[in-house]
Order: C-alpha cells, then sequence, then structure tokens
C-alpha cells in the first residue's frame, strides 16, 4: 500500500461542497417551510437550533450555532422579545449577493491543510467531480443496532382502538386551533374560548372535547347552553401551574395513555434538506411538544436527504401521521409502539448513496479509485465541518477554553473577523470592539439566539467579571463542541504525522483496541495486525499515547499551545477532557459503484424511499450523454465523514475555501 502526499488538483466548474454545513443553498432548494392548512395554525415554524453531541458530526461555525433547549438563564420576557425580533426577520433575500458575500467570507476560511488533513492512503491520480449539485445527490440511510437499514416504506398507521380518530384532528378549524393556542400560551385577554356544536349530537361534543384535550394539553372543557345554542368552553383547570405540569417531559400529556400501549412511538422521518435538529423542532413546533420528548440516535446532515429512527413520548401514530398532509420535505412512517426511547449511539452506522456529477476520470480512473476505497479505505479524519466555516475556527475557541483564557474565548467569539457576515453581525462586533459593553453590542443585534447574543446576554447578566458565567448560558452541547473541535485538530495533525513518519502498517508502539481497552503492539506481534486495526488517542486524561516518536509530537502539540498534556483535568469539571481513541483507517463496507451518463443536470439519477413508495420508475440511462456520473452506495460506522471517503476517491481539497476560490457558480 503505497501513501501519497496531498497535490492541488485541477477542478472544472463546481466542485465539492462540504458535508452538511452549508450556509448558502440553491434557489431551488431554498423555498420556505409550506404548511397546509389542515396543519395546526402555529404563527411560525420558529427553529431553535441545537448541536448535536460529540460523537457525531459538529455543524456550524461559532457564530452560526443557534441556540437549543437548556437556556434556562434568560427570562420569559427576553425569550418574547426574541420571538418577535426573529419574526421580523425576512428569510428570502438576494440569493445572488448572499451567494457573493458567503464566497467572499469563504476567502477568509480554512483549507484542509489548516486542520491537519493532509494525506492518501492510495496512489490513483484523482479527476474532479461534482458532490451535492443537487441535495438530492446525497442520500443517507441509517444503521440500526440489529444491522437494519431504517427504510421509509410503509406510511399505514397501527391499529389502536385507543388513538385519536381522524375526526378528532380535523374537527376544529385553523381560526379556532390558534384561538385555542393563544389561550393555553396566554397569548391573550380571553379566559375561555367557546366554540360552537354546528351539529349537536353527543358523539359530536365528545369528539369536540377529546379534541381539544389532545391537542391543547393546558386546557380543560365543559359544555353550556347559550341562547339555545350548545358551546364547549375550554378554560385553563389551574392557570400557568397547569401548563407548565404538562410540558414537562415526564408529563407531556394530560389525558391518559393506555397501559397496553408502549410509551414511546418510534418512526422513520424522510427529511430534505434539513439537519436533524432542525427537523425535530419543526415536529414538535406543530405538535406543541417540547423538543426533549424526542429521541434519536444519531444526528443526519443538512444538505442531504436522510432517512433515520425517532422515538416520541406519548405522541399517538395517527398525531405523526397527520403531519404528512402538512408539512413539506418530510415524511413520516413505519410507525410502531415501544416501551423505550432511543439512545444516542445505539446505531452501527449510516448507509451512504452518494452521486458525484460531472466526473471527468476515465473509467479505469474510476475503477482504480474505488477498488483502492473498498480495499484500503480512507485515512478517518475529522472533516472540514468539524472546525466550522468562518475566519474563527472553532478549535481556537476550544483551546482557550482549554488553557482557561476567558478573555481570549469572548474575544475570539465576538472580535470582527475577516469576510462578509450579516450586517447586524458586524455592527455588532465593531460595537464591541470600540466599547466593551455588551448591553450595546447586544443592542445592535435582532437575533439573539446565536451565540454572540447568548454570550453578549450572559456578559450584561453576571459582568465581565464572571466570564466563565457568561459562557455558561450557552447550550451545553454548543460549549462543548469547541473543546472537542480542539481535540479533533489534535487528532487530525497527530495522525498525519504518524503516517507520513510509518506508513501504512503497524509499528511497535502503535495501539489496538481489545475491547474498549487500548494496549501496545510488540515487536513480536506486529504481523498479527493491520492499519485497520490501529487507533490513535484524542487527547485527554484517560487515554494512552503511542511509545514511539508520536508521543513526543504529542507532548510538543499540547505544550506549544500552553497546555499539559499531563494534566487534561480542567478547574470546571464540563471542561475537561477524559479523551478517546479513534481508528486510523477506516474501510467502508458494502462498497458499490456504477458510472451513469447523462444530458440534464436537474434529472434525479436514482429513486428515494418516497419515489417508491409513489410507485416511480427507476431512472433510465442512456449509453452516451453529454455528462457522467459516479454513483457511489457504502456503509461507514459512526462519527466517520463520508466527505473524507469521497475525497479520497477524488483526490481534492474539500474544504468551501478552496472550492469558492476555484469558482463561485455553484453557490448559486
Amino acid at each position: 500500500m503505497e501513501m501519497t502526499e496531498m497535490t492541488s488538483v485541477s477542478l472544472k466548474r463546481g466542485s465539492l461542497a462540504v458535508e452538511d454545513n452549508d450556509s448558502v443553498a440553491p434557489a431551488e432548494e431554498a423555498k420556505r417551510q409550506k404548511v397546509s392548512e389542515c396543519c395546526l395554525t402555529t404563527g411560525r415554524a420558529g427553529l431553535e437550533n441545537a448541536s448535536p453531541p460529540s460523537g457525531e458530526n459538529v455543524l456550524g461555525p461559532p457564530g452560526a450555532v443557534s441556540a437549543g433547549e437548556g437556556t434556562e438563564n434568560s427570562d420569559a420576557r427576553l425569550e418574547e422579545e426574541e420571538e418577535e425580533e426573529e419574526d421580523g426577520l425576512s428569510e428570502e433575500g438576494d440569493e445572488e449577493e448572499e451567494a457573493e458575500s458567503f464566497a467572499d467570507m469563504m476567502k477568509h476560511g480554512l483549507t484542509e491543510l489548516d486542520v491537519g488533513i493532509t494525506k492518501f492512503v492510495s496512489s490513483h491520480q484523482g479527476f474532479s467531480g461534482i458532490l451535492k449539485e443537487r441535495y438530492s445527490d446525497f442520500v443517507v440511510h441509517e444503521i440500526g443496532k440489529d444491522g437494519r437499514v431504517s427504510h421509509l416504506d410503509d406510511l399505514s398507521v397501527p391499529v389502536d382502538e385507543e388513538a385519536p380518530s381522524e375526526d378528532m384532528l380535523t374537527v376544529l378549524t385553523a381560526e379556532e386551533k390558534q384561538r385555542l393556542e393563544e389561550l393555553q400560551l396566554f397569548k391573550n385577554k380571553e379566559t375561555s374560548v367557546a366554540i360552537e356544536v354546528i351539529e349537536d349530537t353527543k358523539e359530536k361534543r365528545t369528539i369536540i372535547h377529546q379534541a381539544i384535550k389532545s391537542l391543547f394539553p393546558g386546557l380543560e372543557t365543559k359544555t353550556e347552553d347559550r341562547e339555545g345554542k350548545k358551546y364547549i368552553v375550554a378554560y385553563h383547570a389551574a392557570g400557568r401551574k397547569a401548563l407548565a405540569k404538562v410540558s414537562t417531559a415526564a408529563d407531556p400529556r394530560k389525558h391518559s395513555w393506555p397501559k397496553s400501549r408502549g410509551s414511546y412511538c418510534h418512526f422513520v422521518l424522510y427529511k430534505e434538506n434539513k439537519d436533524t435538529m432542525d427537523a425535530i423542532n419543526v415536529l414538535s413546533k406543530y405538535l406543541r411538544v417540547k423538543p426533549n420528548i424526542f429521541s434519536y440516535m444519531g444526528t443526519k446532515d443538512k444538505r442531504a436527504i436522510t432517512v433515520q429512527e425517532i422515538a416520541v413520548l406519548k405522541i399517538t401514530a395517527q398525531r405523526l401521521a397527520h403531519l404528512n398532509k402538512c408539512l413539506m420535505n418530510f415524511k413520516l412512517g413505519n410507525f410502531s409502539y415501544q416501551k423505550n426511547p432511543l439512545k444516542l449511539g445505539e446505531l452501527q452506522g449510516n448507509q451512504f448513496t452518494v452521486v458525484l456529477r460531472n466526473i471527468t476520470g476515465t473509467d479505469a480512473q474510476v475503477q482504480q479509485a474505488m477498488n483502492s476505497l473498498k480495499e484500503i479505505g480512507f485515512i478517518n479524519y475529522y472533516g472540514m465541518q468539524r472546525f466550522g466555516t468562518t475566519a474563527v475556527p472553532t478549535y481556537q475557541v476550544g483551546r482557550a477554553i482549554l488553557q482557561n483564557s476567558w478573555a481570549e474565548v469572548m474575544d475570539l467569539i465576538l472580535k470582527p473577523r475577516s469576510g462578509a457576515e450579516k450586517g447586524y453581525l458586524v455592527k455588532c462586533r465593531e460595537e464591541w470592539a470600540r466599547t466593551r459593553d455588551p448591553a450595546a453590542a447586544l443592542r445592535k443585534l435582532p437575533v439573539r439566539r446565536c451565540v454572540e447574543g447568548q454570550l453578549l446576554r450572559g456578559l450584561s447578566k453576571y459582568g465581565m467579571k464572571n466570564m466563565v458565567s457568561a459562557f455558561g448560558i450557552i447550550p451545553r452541547n454548543n460549549r462543548l463542541m469547541y473543546i472537542h473541535s480542539y481535540q479533533s485538530y489534535v487528532w487530525n495533525n497527530m495522525v498525519s504525522k504518524r503516517i507520513e513518519e510509518y506508513g501504512l502498517k503497524p509499528v511497535p508502539g502503535d495501539l489496538v483496541l481489545r475491547g474498549a481497552t487500548a494496549t501496545y503492539i510488540e515487536e513480536e506481534d506486529v504481523d498479527n495486525y493491520s492499519i485497520h486495526d490501529v487507533v490513535m488517542p484524542l487527547p485527554g486524561f484517560d487515554v494512552i499515547y503511542p511509545k514511539h516518536k508520536i508521543s513526543e509530537a504529542y507532548r510538543e502539540m499540547l505544550t506549544a499551545d500552553n497546555l499539559d498534556i499531563d494534566n487534561m483535568r480542567h478547574k470546571i469539571r464540563d471542561y475537561s477532557l477524559s479523551g478517546a481513541y479513534r481508528k486510523v483507517v477506516i474501510r467502508p463496507q458494502n462498497v458499490s459503484w456504477e458510472v451513469v451518463a447523462y444530458d440534464d443536470p436537474k434529472i434525479p439519477l436514482f429513486n428515494t424511499d418516497v419515489d417508491n413508495l409513489e410507485g416511480k420508475p427507476p431512472p433510465v440511462f442512456a449509453s452516451e450523454g453529454k455528462y457522467r456520473a459516479l454513483k457511489m452506495d457504502f456503509a461507514l460506522p459512526p462519527s466517520t465523514y463520508a466527505t473524507m471517503a469521497i475525497r479520497e476517491v477524488l483526490k481534492m481539497d474539500t474544504s468551501i475555501k478552496n472550492q469558492t476560490q476555484l469558482n463561485t457558480a455553484w453557490l448559486r
């Protein structure tokens, strides 16, 4: 097996887009979420982004990470202000201008070289191709712990005598639902809402009673006669306390749940061009529940079509299936009731179907590249999206946290930075640089759920002398993202050094895992292992380091960053790094591929689960066409990056900076 240095590859139009961090999507994919009248009228579908756990792909730069659940320190007034502020912002702008400004910002972004991604394992020449020219060119199916690949192939609802009827979901008009929601959330002056029973039968009244209690668990109902007409009157049983109680994960529905039925409804979620937390926030908004009653095994890319299993506490399959009539770019199906939720990390991996369009490689080059991917694999680098997309990488913030340099943490997140940004962010940063007044800088920021807004709110509340508490206002996952990014940065650099020093073969002093325990390869055991067995540590207090030159390289790198490799415990427990082990080279499973010809860049080159459900015939390819595409299928374990596998095939830099320097047309 040969190892080669990264070389620059001349690319034609397009290029490799980032795996799940796109800040600008093409016009055809920038459609706003549409909701049909059958859905609950909620005013806005407002999303509160949250960051995934460290084991999965981390999304977004410091300036783009939004707050999820957990901003407990903000009061209700601030939250209401933020909702009003965000409602006033248009999501639609001049896309071409957005594309150009994003391209300008990316000129100051990172390249693979900046984050230690420098080596390849194969010797083929490489060729160009366009990844994610359409988000539908990148499809991910989750692989459960039992090895079963998740597919959406059944939209039917389980037969359950105690499930709410379809009538219950449609008996209320959109205007009535709006009034009831406002009543439930104390957003109007009404103390009750009266709904006239047009067809006065006991069955009709019962359905209305059940519908209100099911959809609005903070409300109680009673029947009243008014001037010879029957009305169902909804009211708060115990004021705000009742609403607070039913909003908790432990008591999400006030009405009873059949004991014979499992507490969790599991379903397969098919989504297009939306990341997992965004999707859950949309579902929770329309179901009127908190996002924390949903569970899942792993987060999935935004700019892709993804299929994964989700579990939700005490929401019926019928209510979930009703959303299929309401939401675009989502489909829910394969419903079942289970006793347990899903847990992060339980999945076995993900199955990818990827199309690289307009490839320039010959059939022989493609064959060589794909055979190498199948037989050798690729270096298991953390992909570019782990490190953010702005001029201030996430690993720099993480390093400052580990150094306990809190003034630097504040400065890195809030200071003016090179490249184009939203105008209000530029003004906010300029105000901060000029005055160091968090309240003044915050006034320049109409959207306060970004990291900058949260941090400034924390500094306003706790003052500059308590920066640790101010930083703590940011949700925990988002804070930990920074230090995990630093670990990934170190790992990438050390793995490149390991491969440069020793190549693609095990050597004495390398580490391998026996169960969960890392042990050294001894001289006499070298022949019992391959490079696919070798692991390298992410720095921490609970790992061992290789017994060769790379051990000293770890020490030198951390020392240069003013960190003590022998003491990775932090004064603040949250920021203590225990470390972990990660395989150096990953060999994908179930690898297959084909080269197809096509004429129209807009046509899909394979069927999705929804296409199959709708009975669409698979695409038929001509023997010749203007363009050629490489369609790849492969499976990867969790926490590995498909873009790094594709990088090995194409032999090109996957950073957005590199792509925008070559050509910005793909952004439009």
